[in-house]
């Protein structure tokens, strides 16, 4: 367990007044960015407004203190908004905890098997798909609040295709006042950012300013969170969930989704972050069993999931925190800020939230890389892409991700399988010197040679004028038992027919198998060559 040691025990080693302070101020700066996004993700996710803050401050405080990563800032992200939504809407906030709390304890025993690198596997084109898709997802379920559409009673729509017909159903109940607020507040959180010396102050809050006190001072008839949800200020509360076996079954897929997202989200952040800071690599094992920590203590306090935050991380080191000092700090001061601040945001607009949203998904969908991808790559990755991203959208990202990685590991399978080949030489090999005996039959096997490559072995005859087959295997990387299993068949086949084979430049995993499985003692080991002329001298005497 020594190498799980977190990032703060090993930062505070030399640790100066000066980055104490440096730390303190990107940790106050932090929070003020994460506090409107807390809470509109909350609200996004189908749940109240402190439940956002309560997840920024107990997962953010824990996983910052027991985390792998020096910068990493983890709370409530967009990734989840749509997952908890349909947690919340089929199981209800028991459901929601429950889940929560198995994928933490799924999240440690992944960290504690050392299985942070295992992340790697997951495609480029599946996290690209589905974090599109996710985007998308966000951004649609943010149009009746953008735009102050009125449901009829009983309308809770809770799938992204059934949120699009609601919408548009019920589109003549449009708001103008709700659709200027939240016009007003998008052209904030797009122009602010680019006005020199005030966009250290985040556009988000000056969003939510500006639409509160336009709300308050002009009376417009526009939703706020105060008229939809009930605030409260009161400290999280330690709870334990009802253990119920029936509900731990139904949720249990969503804890595993839960858990390999939260995974994926939060070491993509932390190589980010470490790409910020350079030469301070993160300990991808130790993140992992901070994320368990912290996603538990979430679901014991409140909070929903929780995961690290990309923008946030880079916030966080581009006002100097460098330690996870400020990752503590930025949970303390939202704690402040739920005491002393939360009454007043029953007054946000909903557009405002709604406008939050637009821009979170608008960030996340890296839109840009989608399109190059879909331009530039093999036909076999587009389809996993857009396959990916379709299935998040229509249906869910536990059918995506299931779909894409079975997908991905289907055309991976068939593209090596294409690369695989067995060639038979009809005269001479390398050279004219090594000229192929009478009676022998030449053949080379090109790529790996494993289960969905083992029937290429079939093309490997010995006519009644062969006595002897050579089976070329310099290029053979690696093989598995049902490819062995065929070349124990064809053994045994030539055996039957009175012929030899013979192996040549067999490689170390090939050998180490065949070793295993015996096969080494039944070809015999005067028929193993190092090189391909060692062969053909055999073959000659074994006339």
């Amino acid at each position: 367990m020594k190498d799980l040691c977190p990032a703060l025990f090993l930062s505070l080693r030399g640790y100066t007044k000066k980055q104490l302070i440096s730390d303190i101020i990107a940790g106050i700066i932090v929070a003020i960015i994460a506090l409107p996004l807390s809470i509109a993700l909350a609200l996004a996710s189908g749940v109240g407004p402190e439940e956002g803050l309560y997840t920024a401050i107990i997962a953010g405080f824990l996983i910052s203190f027991f985390g792998g990563s020096r910068v990493q800032i983890s709370g409530p992200t967009a990734a989840f908004a749509t997952i908890v939504a349909g947690i919340v809407a089929k199981n209800g906030i028991p459901g929601l905890v429950l889940a929560t709390l198995m994928a933490g304890i799924i999240l440690i025993l992944m960290g504690v098997l050392r299985l942070g690198n295992l992340i790697r596997f997951i495609p480029y084109t599946i996290t690209t798909g589905f974090t599109a898709g996710i985007a998308v997802t966000i951004l649609i379920g943010q149009f009746k609040d953008f735009f102050g559409v009125s449901y009829p009673d009983g309308v809770k729509p809770i799938e992204t295709v059934e949120k699009l017909e609601a919408f548009f159903g019920n589109i003549s109940t449009v708001n103008l006042s709700a659709v200027l607020v939240g016009i007003l507040s998008l052209a904030i959180l797009i122009v602010w950012p680019k006005i020199k010396y005030l966009n250290k102050i985040p556009g988000s809050l000056i969003a939510v300013l500006v639409g509160s006190a336009l709300i308050a001072l002009t009376n417009m008839k526009v939703n706020t969170i105060g008229s939809l949800y009930s605030i409260s200020t009161s400290l999280p509360s330690f709870s334990l969930p009802a253990f119920d076996l029936s509900l731990i079954k139904t949720v249990a897929p969503d804890a595993f989704t839960i858990a390999i997202l939260a995974a994926i989200e939060s070491l993509l952040s932390c190589v980010v972050a470490d790409g910020m800071i350079g030469g301070k690599k993160h300990n991808s094992n130790t993140e992992l069993v901070a994320q368990g920590i912290g996603n538990i203590g979430s679901a014991l306090f409140g909070g929903i999931p929780a995961t690290g935050a990309i923008a946030r991380t880079a916030a966080n080191v581009n006002n100097g925190g460098r330690t996870p000092v400020a990752g503590i700090v930025h949970a303390i001061v939202l704690l402040l800020m739920l005491v002393l601040l939360m009454p007043y945001a029953a007054l946000i607009p909903m557009p405002v939230i709604a406008a939050i949203l637009f821009m979170v998904a608008y960030n996340m969908s890296h839109w840009r890389p989608f399109v190059k991808t879909i331009k530039t790559a093999p036909k076999s990755d587009i389809l996993i892409l857009v396959t990916t991203f379709l299935l998040t959208v229509i249906f869910d990202l536990v059918v995506a991700i299931a779909v894409g990685i079975v997908l991905a590991c289907v055309l991976f399978m068939k593209r090596m399988s294409d690369r695989t080949d067995v060639i038979k030489f009809e005269s001479t090999c390398d050279s004219p010197e090594e000229i192929i005996p009478e009676g022998t039959a030449v053949y080379e096997i090109t790529g790996p040679l494993f289960f969905g490559a083992a029937d290429k072995l079939e093309k490997v005859i010995a006519g009644e004028d062969i006595h002897c087959v050579i089976l070329r295997m310099r290029s053979v990387s690696a093989i598995d038992i049902t490819a062995m299993n065929a070349l124990d068949k064809l053994h045994a086949s030539l055996t039957k027919d009175g012929k030899t084979l013979l192996l040549s430049h067999v490689n170390d995993q090939p050998m180490k198998i065949m070793k295993k499985n015996g096969f080494d003692e039944k070809i015999g080991a005067d028929n193993f060559f190092p090189h391909i002329a060692d062969a053909l001298k055999g073959a000659a005497e074994n006339k």
